[in-house]
């Protein structure tokens, strides 16, 4: 909801407050759709429009703007009765037979299948469990999907234990999601791709028809996540023979997985730590951090939606400020977020937010003294000539403490375990500073774009 210039300004470009040359463009750009409010009668209808674009189909932002002088009218409206329904929603598209046979087809002579979910899938747990379950496939996911299928199931499985089976996967089942670890991640960041070469064939459950368009699968299902699963799953009740050992290959590649981002210190340690202390149903906010980075595989989700995640926008400043609505949303659970020195100096004022209200975030701060990313780059790739990248900080405990908040600081993986049991049991808002030195950073992107492996040689009979 948006303020917009008064009427009579609209479109004159004067310079009005806050006045953006298409104000409506730049928000339909944005969002999934948007709309004026011309007159206190458009309102009711235009609200109840808002939230059924909101919820129909794919789910995504919508946006309603409002001139000042149509704000301070008044004039009768019809409301809806107190306790109405919902606006009526877009049915969700029914899987199309041939989809669904075409999809049950490539998985019935499939030997090493792979599911990738994302955030489209995040209520189908259940439905992806199911499917998995009689493929004996791995279900993996980058950000958004993670949760869905436990880490600790045995067929849940890390970004980078997903890597080290994707060489041999003949299908990839994409469910909810954009397939950008597969596609873009393992495949170069600079390679569009409209439709994958096989191996492996790509079938994907989207309710979201673009999507079909932006990446062209071998068999697409146009469905809810949790109705396209489900169907897909009954129709492979049909044709799915069991594959010997794989389960196996599936728990070795987690074995060789754990070992090998075990280097990625010391973020790992740091990582596990919290792992240890948050519940299974606490809430972890990343962003952009080293810390954040390497928690994309090497932090372990439970439980659906409880990985709060900025997407592919990475939005620096991201995480304080969310994890405090997740806590708001929830005041019952845990919430931890992590962030880097620089990106919590973005909405480092929200210690005032979440010490007037009283909202229980523990926020870790991982303090390196620089903007770690574009410093490496920058020693690595051009000649060790810095700027911009180094920081000059506050303490961080003092500033916490500035603001009504209680502050802490440890130096080890060691030492965060208690102090963060004593900040959760305590539900208050806390800021535990980690100062780390950035020349003992061990990079997480060769997990994040790591180098394409080569099919395993075929096993003799």
């Amino acid at each position: 909801l948006t303020g917009q210039v008064p009427s009579g300004f609209l479109g004159r470009r004067r310079g009005h407050l806050h006045e953006l040359p298409d104000q409506l463009a730049t928000l339909a750009s944005l969002t999934k759709w948007a709309a004026r409010i011309d007159s206190p009668q458009d309102a009711p209808a235009r609200v109840a429009e808002a939230f059924r674009r909101l919820l129909s189909g794919r789910p995504g932002p919508v946006a309603l703007e409002m001139c000042w002088d149509v704000m301070a009218q008044a004039g009768p409206v019809t409301l809806p009765p107190h306790g109405a329904s919902a606006p009526a929603l877009e049915p969700a598209p029914a899987p199309h037979p041939a989809a669904i046979t075409a999809a049950a087809r490539m998985l019935a002579q499939a030997s090493r299948p792979m599911i990738m979910v994302g955030g489209g899938a995040q209520h189908a747990a259940a439905e992806v469990l199911a499917l998995a379950d009689l493929l004996d496939a791995p279900v993996t996911a980058f950000r958004s999907g993670r949760g869905i299928v436990a880490e600790d199931h045995p067929l849940g499985v890390s970004a980078a234990a997903a890597h080290r089976l994707w060489a041999d996967t003949d299908v990839l089942i994409g469910i909810g999601s954009r397939l950008e670890l597969q596609y873009m991640r393992w495949g170069g960041m600079m390679r569009a791709i409209e439709q994958p070469e096989p191996p492996p064939h790509l079938i994907r459950i989207d309710i979201d028809p673009e999507e079909f368009n932006r990446l062209r699968p071998h068999a697409g299902i146009l469905a809810d996540a949790a109705e396209g699963t489900h169907v897909l799953t009954q129709a492979v009740l049909r044709r799915r023979r069991k594959i010997p050992g794989a389960r196996a290959r599936i728990a070795q590649a987690k074995r060789a997985a754990a070992e090998e981002i075990a280097r990625v210190q010391p973020h790992v340690a740091y990582l596990a730590a919290i792992r240890a202390v948050l519940p299974r149903d606490g809430f972890f906010v990343e962003e952009l951090c080293q810390a954040g980075f390497t928690s994309y595989f090497a932090f372990p989700v439970y439980e659906p939606r409880t990985y709060v995640t900025p997407g592919f926008q990475g939005t620096l400043g991201f995480g304080y400020p969310t994890a405090l609505g997740v806590k708001v949303a929830h005041p019952e659970r845990a919430v931890v977020s992590i962030s880097g020195d620089g990106g919590f100096l973005f909405g480092a004022s929200e210690l005032a937010t979440a010490a007037q209200e009283r909202i229980g975030v523990v926020a870790i701060v991982f303090n390196n003294g620089a903007y770690g990313n574009v410093q490496r780059d920058q020693q690595e790739r051009f000649g060790g000539r810095v700027i911009g990248a180094r920081l000059t900080n506050p303490d961080f405990v003092k500033l916490a403490e500035s603001f009504g908040v209680a502050g802490y600081r440890v130096d080890s993986p060691a030492a965060l375990k208690p102090v963060l049991e004593r900040a959760l049991a305590d539900d208050v808002p806390a800021l535990i500073e980690v100062p780390v030195e950035a020349s003992s950073e061990v990079s997480p992107w060769d997990f994040i774009h790591p180098a394409p492996r080569t099919p395993a040689p075929p096993r003799r009979k």
